[in-house]
């Protein structure tokens, strides 16, 4: 054994091993490879980043070789440093606004200057590791920001369409727009629409033909199409200018007022990095859709990314590039083309460099009004539809827009800045709502409170409460979490003067038909829906100090748990009025859906009636979801009049044909005492109900000792013991007599039905599912991200 370990060499003479001596001899330095799929996968995202970069540049107004610029270096740099291996970065349409109005106000240098001052801003904001508070920006907020930036877009691309030039602003290229339908130019809007036609029909071509040819970028096939169009027709139409690049502008010193440059670098920064860390999460959720791939590639690393951004911002303003950020369309072209690393982002970093070396003269031919007409498409792609409804559904359609009038009226950090007023001003408005009803019923008068009881809720309390007859039966029922000294002291009062008449007063949601407590501080109490009875301290009364006749310092504020009437009675009422208290209103509504439209459980779920299992702890699961069946020892007895025993057999029944659950799971547990009596037990013992009962489980013990029949084992480790090798083997036994049920065999036989097995230890709070390798039946472990390996 130590043999084979590298040990460290005593002796100065002798050399060292680096490695162990059976291994074989090394073969020389690795070699560097990239995979076939991040190739096929960087060819795809090139073609679409090429016309895209000058579309972007072309609606700028930078030099068209700025946006080749920026998206070589964001390819190489932000690809190589970044923390989101799969997301390609680039000259994105969400920077066109801010980058065209700073060229307009400040020059080309000037903004490439900002732009290297951003991505130092950007290196800061890493190292401080603030990326994750940049999510923090209401998503209403984003998708208001990108859909003005958008609106913006496709307005000022418009004029291009038709053979103008656009405005420095929305207001004044809609003012324009009418001079310009009347000077319309026929070669670029015929142009325009030959490439907004191919756009939009080359996806959906049909038959096998289309699903071959649909795995070329639309955006190349229209672009080169109607580039090809132009050529052979002879349009004379402004087309692709790409100066010499012995000619190209670098960046310059800053000139202008400090304030302007410093909110010009700001708003540069907020953008590429709020852009590009949304990205990168949205790129997570892509990589997730990939069996296997999210354990090869891993999540992003968003600090990281954020450094990864700031570099290539400095290296592409330093050498005449556009503003850099992660670009939604390519990063989501490479994932769906199949890549598997950073390779893809970095190899089409490297296309983008030798199309600007060697492909100028083809890129010259390119017609403005096809590469307009491109940028305008995306631009009204980002007015999406899809976020609209869901801001709506989600009461925040008011803060998209003014977000959205912000930015296209005013500019992107005006409009982000309205947007966050906005959103400040809604979620106050929910805070200080409160809706305050007074219904009579049955002679009870109910004063119902929704919401947080705050001062500003005061006078509405008090105006219903003054409503509630003098000495009348009152239910006040409080749904909200928070209630302030203002709003604790009108009930109060009004609680001690209405009692003093003669009235009673329940209150709902805290401890029913008790006086108004002041509001406690939780931070001590570690008390869950979960904590064993025997730990709750909460709702326990303070218990006096001891005196001589209890020197002990036992508590005596509680009866004896193990008298008459101890915990069997106190312990349940407290435990209902704790449910009643906090968990009730949470819980409400869904229970009223779930009464009005029935259960719709997805499994059937049959445990051991062993009170420290609390199946919906260990999976997570709430009202509606499993179907539970318990009893000792988590038996299925086998279909038969012989068994003895319907209840069982009525729920699987039940809930196959009946509920039309989708899986079956059987889980036993460590420590089962209905096994320790199994293999205490005699053969033949059926003299008590629990004998008679526990000889369902006797083909379990019988596997046990058949070497020819497989059990079950823990992955990692052997059973301890004999006890739990009989609770494993009794898992895969009892789905055995599973799929010996008529209606499980049916549905197994029509694939509507899957049958699992559970293990839980409770000792270690660890569960395992059964799986099979080998031809073995392993319990392994259910890891943090889902199924076992």
């Amino acid at each position: 054994m130590s043999a084979c370990v590298p040990t460290r060499a005593t002796d100065p003479n002798r050399t060292e091993r680096t490695h162990p001596p059976h291994s074989p001899p090394p073969t020389g330095p690795r070699r560097f490879r990239i995979a076939g799929a991040d190739v096929s996968a960087s060819i795809a995202v090139f073609l679409i980043a090429l016309p895209l970069s000058l579309g972007i540049a072309l609606a700028t107004g930078a030099p068209l070789q700025a946006g080749l610029v920026a998206a070589a270096v964001g390819g190489l740099v932000a690809g190589r440093l970044g923390g989101s291996p799969l997301q390609v970065s680039g000259p994105a349409a969400g920077l066109t606004v801010v980058t065209a109005d700073l060229i307009l106000r400040y020059g080309w240098r000037t903004t490439c200057a900002i732009t290297v001052l951003a991505g130092l801003a950007q290196l800061g904001l890493g190292c401080l590791r603030v990326a994750r508070g940049a999510l923090a920006v209401s998503p209403a907020i984003v998708h208001g920001m990108l859909a003005g930036i958008g609106v913006t877009i496709a307005v000022a691309q418009l004029h291009i369409v038709l053979g103008g030039t656009p405005q420095s602003s929305v207001p004044d290229n809609l003012r324009s727009l009418p001079a310009q339908l009347a000077q319309v130019h026929p070669a670029a809007v015929s142009v325009s629409v030959l490439t907004l036609a191919l756009l939009l029909l080359w996806p959906r071509l049909p038959g096998r033909a289309g699903r071959l040819l649909g795995k070329i970028p639309a955006a190349l096939v229209a672009v080169a199409g109607a580039t090809a169009v132009a050529a052979l027709a002879g349009l004379r139409l402004p087309k692709v200018d790409l100066p010499s690049w012995s000619n190209h502008a670098l960046a310059g010193l800053p000139e202008g007022p400090v304030l302007g440059l410093v909110a010009a670098v700001l708003t540069t920064t907020l953008v590429c990095s709020v852009q590009s860390l949304l990205g990168a999460v949205a790129v997570d959720k892509l990589v997730a859709g990939r069996p296997g791939l999210s354990a090869r590639v891993g999540r992003s690393r968003l600090d990281r990314e954020l450094l990864g951004q700031g570099a290539a911002n400095i290296v592409s303003g330093s050498l005449g590039g556009l503003p850099i950020a992660g670009v939604a369309v390519r990063s989501s072209a490479n994932v769906h083309a199949g890549a598997v690393s950073r390779n893809s982002t970095m190899l089409h970093g490297v296309l983008v460099v030798i199309a600007a070396l060697l492909m100028v003269p083809l890129l010259e031919l390119i017609p403005l009004a096809s590469l307009a007409a491109l940028v305008m498409a995306v631009g009204i792609q980002m007015v999406s539809l899809h976020h609209i409804r869901t801001v709506t559904r989600h009461r925040e359609v008011w803060v998209y827009a003014v977000t959205t009038l912000g930015v296209v009226s005013l500019g992107v950090l005006e409009g982000v800045a309205l947007g966050i007023a906005m959103a400040v001003g809604v979620a106050l408005h929910r805070l200080t709502r409160t809706r305050i009803t007074h219904e009579v019923s049955e002679g009870v008068h109910h004063v119902h409170v929704r919401g947080q009881l705050t001062f500003l809720a005061v006078p509405r309390l008090s105006r219903v409460l003054h409503l509630v007859p003098h000495g009348a039966d009152t239910v006040v029922e409080l749904d909200g979490s928070f209630m302030d000294h203002a709003a604790y002291e009108t009930l109060q009062d009004w609680h001690k003067t209405h009692t003093a008449q003669g009235g009673t007063v329940e209150i709902a949601g805290r401890h029913p038909g008790t006086r108004i407590s002041e509001p406690q501080a939780f931070t001590s109490c570690r008390c869950r829906p979960w904590t064993p009875w025997l730990n709750h301290q909460c709702d326990r009364p303070q218990s006096a100090p001891h005196s001589e006749n209890d020197p002990d310092g036992t508590d005596r504020s509680e009866p004896d748990p193990t008298g008459p009437g101890g915990a069997s009675g106190h312990e349940l009422a407290r435990g209902i009025s704790a449910f009643q208290r906090n968990t009730a209103p949470l819980v409400r509504s869904e229970l009223a859906r779930l009464a009005r439209e029935g259960q719709r459980p997805s499994q059937l779920f049959l445990t051991c009636a062993d009170s420290r299992l609390v199946t919906s702890m260990i999976t997570s699961s709430g009202p509606g979801d499993l179907f539970v069946v318990r009893n000792v020892g988590n038996l299925v007895p086998l279909p038969g009049e012989e068994s003895g025993d319907d209840s069982v057999a009525a729920a699987i029944e039940y809930a196959v044909d009946v509920l039309k659950v989708r899986s079956i799971t059987v889980c036993g547990h460590s420590g089962c005492g209905a096994m320790q009596a199994l293999l205490s037990s005699e053969p033949g013992g059926t003299r008590t109900p629990l004998e008679r009962w526990l000889r369902h489980g006797r083909p379990s013990l019988e596997r046990v000792t058949d070497d020819s029949r497989a059990g079950g084992r823990i992955a990692g480790r052997a059973p301890e013991g004999a006890v739990e090798q009989l609770c494993l083997t009794n898992v895969v036994q009892q789905l055995e007599h599973l799929r010996a049920h008529d209606s499980v065999a049916r549905a197994l036989r029509e694939g509507e039905l899957e049958l699992h097995g559970m293990y839980f230890h409770v000792g270690e709070a660890q569960a395992y599912l059964l799986t099979e390798v080998d031809g073995d039946r392993v319990f392994d472990h259910v890891r943090a991200a889902g199924l076992p390996a």
